[in-house]
């Protein structure tokens, strides 16, 4: 930038920078214009002109920071030039730097101003009066712990002032009173960039974002205070924190994509930070998730329950507690949360598809349920499937009964218990049957193919695990 300045001073005279700089200007050529300005001020540093023009392009180009020093010399070089001293009674206005403002706008009411510069003078002076009155107001009602009010007049006050960072932080300190939390994040990102090194303001977003439960967003913006400032005592400690508090949640969350359903780590979680009601409500609803993923589900149901209480409406947790209660059995309970979530999220496919499953199988054990039959439970291997079936079997056997009326339940019951183990040891027969469809069942099947296991005992064809009398039983099958 030195070097192309250097170039433009040898190209030309300062009235050649002028002259282009006003037409690059005019033609919307900003940064072309600048350069040819800087020229002009480096040729001729008391050419109140060039200073001039040159705070015009970085108005043009919303750097208002930096067209402050220039209108203030070009005033400190011609104190009668009233429309330098209007524009910086503006930005000082804007700056919330009322009495300097006023001093400005006074000053272009005693010099010889236009009409148009006389009338806008008199309307920022007035304004500015209003402000000054609005100011006093809202320290008095912050002071008094009024905050609605004080918010209230803060919201005048940057209607106007909009770079002016003490309101703008007092309206922040009214917001989180309120429990405004995301207007106190928008105000504090506006003062992070309206004051330079404003490590406070970076230290109280990644506070908020801590208390929100929004970990990653808390971590970024303590970096960025630490970046100004690698000794600031509060944002090293809140960093370590949150870095260990982002390390445990991420190490969590990677195994729960790898299907590891590690419940341990969400319990760490709410022991590194125990006191935020969001991080404790992160770690159940996730623990909610693994623990019913994992087919723990007496304990999940417990742990979506707390969660619900906080969060009825939590989709999630509703569609993981809604499966913890399928695989409990609890068909009815299950319909209710699906129903519930679907409120929420209508167009989810999990909660149409769940709750059609749900539907079917209370249908279903409403008529026959396998695993009732054999006593086992809906995650039982086939060996526990095998060894049920057995010791029913044996103990169900007709050849056991004498009675006419008892064999013949015996033969009923025995017959159950065969297709019960038939279709649980088959995996499609029982993945059919686990999606609410009973392969045994001629109705369930519409018109396919199914065992006939229907005409008392001996509808075995010919299949007869047992010897005849009792307890010569033989079993040589799977």
């Amino acid at each position: 930038l030195i070097n192309h300045r250097s170039k433009l001073l040898l190209d030309g005279s300062v009235d050649n920078h002028m002259e282009m700089g006003k037409k690059l200007l005019a033609a919307g050529q900003l940064a072309d214009a600048l350069s040819h300005f800087h020229a002009a001020v480096d040729g001729d540093p008391k050419n109140y002109m060039a200073y001039y023009r040159r705070a015009t392009v970085f108005l043009a180009m919303g750097k208002s920071k930096s067209a402050l020093p220039d209108l203030s010399r070009v005033i400190e070089l011609k104190p009668d030039f009233t429309s330098a001293r209007l524009q910086r009674g503006n930005l000082l206005l804007k700056q919330g730097k009322l009495d300097e403002a006023e001093s400005d706008f006074k000053k272009v009411l005693k010099s010889n101003p236009s009409d148009k510069e006389e009338k806008d003078a008199q309307s920022q002076l007035t304004k500015s009066d209003e402000i000054q009155r609005l100011v006093a107001q809202s320290r008095s009602s912050f002071n008094s712990k009024d905050y609605m009010t004080a918010a209230a007049q803060l919201d005048t006050i940057i209607e106007t002032c909009v770079w002016d960072v003490t309101s703008r932080e007092m309206r922040v300190e009214c917001f989180i009173q309120m429990g405004e939390m995301g207007k106190a994040i928008s105000d504090l990102k506006a003062a992070s960039k309206l004051k330079s090194d404003n490590t406070q303001a970076f230290y109280k977003l990644s506070t908020i974002y801590y208390n929100l439960g929004d970990h990653e967003m808390s971590l970024n913006e303590v970096r960025e205070c630490l970046k100004l400032d690698p000794d600031h005592k509060q944002c090293f400690s809140h960093y370590k924190q949150v870095k260990k508090l982002n390390k445990q949640i991420q190490s969590a969350e990677e195994l729960i994509q790898e299907q590891r359903y590690a419940v341990s780590k969400y319990e760490a979680v709410m022991k590194t930070e125990p006191n935020v009601h969001h991080f404790t409500l992160l770690a159940k609803e996730r623990m909610c998730h693994a623990l019913a993923q994992g087919q723990q589900a007496s304990r999940a149901i417990k742990v979506c329950s707390e969660v619900l209480q906080s969060d009825p409406e939590n989709v999630n947790v509703l569609k993981n507690r809604a499966e913890a209660y399928v695989q409990e059995e609890q068909y009815e309970e299950a319909i209710k949360d699906y129903e519930t979530a679907g409120k929420h999220s209508e167009n989810d496919r999990q909660i149409k598809e769940g709750l059609e499953r749900a539907q079917r199988l209370l249908k279903q054990s409403q008529k026959r349920d396998y695993y009732k039959i054999l006593g086992v439970k809906r995650t039982a291997q086939k060996k526990e499937i095998i060894k049920a079936y057995r010791k029913l079997a044996q103990q169900w056997h007709p050849d056991n009964f004498q009675d006419p009326e008892e064999k013949k339940k015996a033969e009923k019951k025995f017959i159950d218990i065969a297709q019960a183990k038939e279709v649980l040891t088959d995996p499609d027969m029982r993945t059919k049957f686990d999606h609410g469809e009973d392969p045994m069942d001629p109705e369930s099947q519409q018109g396919h193919h199914h065992h006939n296991f229907h005409g008392g005992f001996h509808g075995f064809q010919g299949f007869n695990p047992f010897g005849s009398g009792p307890f010569n039983f033989k079993f040589n099958f799977n």
